[in-house]
């Protein structure tokens, strides 16, 4: 079971937290708001209210015993800089902390932490990519380089097995599973792909939008 000390329990960290609690990870919440942590505390495994500034403070929480540490602090970002530096000289093992634009991100990389979440900006990513082109479903942006995408399959690959199509040796994409109506399954190279089709799909970038024409 993983075992998480989330800082911040505003909107952001109050999503983690109860997705984390769906999950059956054992939670802690910490925040310096009584009110915010009564609205947490049927989601999580415990609470503490606190300023998560104060090093002594969280030495109380033994972070080293937590499998992540998410600083999820809204408002002022000296206290998002300060809680994850204290963080990480009191041990903890991974520390992920909120971001709102780039020169936060450069920061708080700068003062140790293990994985930088710049939600904004990923959205912002996710939605203009997804609605660039009528083909797109979805997409999840792995790194700089590699995506999956969730795409229509294309009019001119239907009654088409995956041989045929062979779009591994052409583009160097790999698919890795189809979704026909309701169901997702696993393909092989003898599937012939029909028409509403969705096909996800993993690859460089360039040569996703290469391929589907996007």
């Amino acid at each position: 079971m993983t075992s998480a000390l989330i800082v911040g329990v505003g909107e952001f960290g109050s999503h983690i937290a109860k997705r984390m609690n769906e999950l059956n990870c054992e939670v802690m919440a910490v925040d310096i708001s009584e009110e915010r942590i009564d609205d947490i505390l049927p989601y999580v495994t415990s609470a503490r209210i606190g300023d998560s500034t104060d090093t002594e403070f969280l030495r109380t929480l033994g972070v080293g015993n937590f499998d992540i540490c998410i600083v999820a602090v809204g408002g002022l970002f000296q206290v998002s800089l300060e809680t994850t530096c204290n963080l990480k000289e009191l041990g903890a093992k991974h520390v992920t902390a909120r971001a709102t634009n780039d020169v936060q991100m450069k920061f708080l990389r700068m003062v140790g932490a293990d994985e930088v979440a710049y939600p904004e900006k990923q959205t912002a990513i996710r939605i203009a990519t997804k609605y660039a082109s009528e083909t797109i479903l979805d997409f999840i942006e792995l790194d700089n380089n590699y995506s999956i995408y969730e795409l229509k399959v294309p009019k001119e690959w239907w009654n088409k097995t995956l041989i045929q199509v062979d779009i591994r040796k052409k583009y160097n994409i790999n698919i890795l599973t189809f979704k026909r109506g309701d169901k997702v399954f696993l393909p092989n190279p003898e599937t012939v792909m029909e028409e509403g089709d969705i096909a996800f799909v993993i690859g460089e970038i360039r040569d996703i939008q290469k391929c589907f024409k996007i």
